[in-house]
């Protein structure tokens, strides 16, 4: 079977979408697999060792993992933004009582927040769009939103990974340098975030390989290649358009655990699906 030039074109483009979206939704799963076997900062340490080391053996390999001369500084502070701020901050909400429905929901506001940052004037079409899909995602998660305890300080630390990753995302999109120079400082500013964050939890790490696969994964798939792939979508697109992908996430992590786990699949979720991709549609659409 051919595939004509115009699909094939199409599928390229799709592809690195796809990709992100797949990997991201993944990494949920995965990281609630290794959470059983250590504990929150100690499992962030050994993700970013094991990333860390993996583009290591890049650079021996001749790749330029350094940023452009004067802009370590800048690199740094994205860093220190979305490497570090950001996931502690996600999980220091979710150790103060702040179900994962509840994070996602408050998450979720970041394209909106996005939009009112970047865009003038603001189009009314792309606003209901993304509130269309935050509900879709509020039905994705309704179950943990029923079941959720509104701990202020939990709720706290939600916000402030919210603002990380909202100012991190735009201090990303104006560095406009090759994904893999500045990854290295960039990961090296979240592992000395959660090693001072360390001596604060009870640490626990049950060695075992269960752990091994879990940190192996999210080290190198989801840190290295997801991040590639969440920085290349940045240099190209429009910001709103690529922070707007994460709507898709908790759906593709539902969907992933009803085909690997065999949980079934509420009907309030697959409405919350249909809801998402009509909202991003609506966001998307350039008309």
């Amino acid at each position: 079977m051919q595939v004509s030039p115009a699909a094939a074109g199409a599928l390229v483009r799709v592809a690195p979408t796809a990709a992100f979206v797949l990997l991201w939704s993944s990494g949920a799963l995965f990281a609630r697999w290794g959470l059983a076997h250590a504990s929150p900062f100690a499992f962030l340490v050994l993700r970013f060792v094991v990333a860390l080391a993996f583009l290591g053996l890049l650079a021996l390999a001749g790749h330029r993992l350094r940023p452009q001369p004067g802009s370590a500084g800048r690199v740094a502070c994205s860093g220190l933004l979305l490497a570090g701020a950001y996931p502690a901050c996600y999980f220091l909400a979710l150790d103060r009582g702040l179900t994962p429905g509840v994070l996602a929901t408050v998450l979720g506001v970041q394209p909106l927040l996005t939009l009112a940052l970047t865009e003038r004037p603001l189009a009314g079409r792309r606003i209901a769009g993304l509130l269309v899909a935050l509900t879709g995602l509020a039905l994705v998660v309704f179950d943990s939103l029923v079941q959720s305890r509104f701990h202020p300080l939990g709720l706290g630390f939600a916000l402030a990974a919210l603002g990380a990753m909202t100012w991190g995302t735009l201090q990303q999109k104006r560095l406009d340098q090759p994904p893999l120079a500045v990854m290295p400082l960039q990961l090296a500013m979240g592992l000395v975030v959660c090693l001072c964050l360390l001596p604060f939890e009870a640490v626990r790490v049950d060695w075992n390989w269960q752990l091994a696969v879990t940190v192996a994964w999210l080290g190198i798939p989801i840190s290295v290649a997801g991040t590639l792939l969440l920085y290349q979508l940045l240099a190209r697109g429009n910001v709103v358009d690529v922070t707007s992908l994460f709507y898709l996430v908790p759906a593709g992590t539902a969907l992933l655990d009803a085909l690997v786990f065999g949980h079934v699949l509420a009907p309030l979720a697959l409405a919350g699906m249909a809801a998402i991709v009509g909202g991003l549609v609506m966001v998307f659409r350039r008309v």
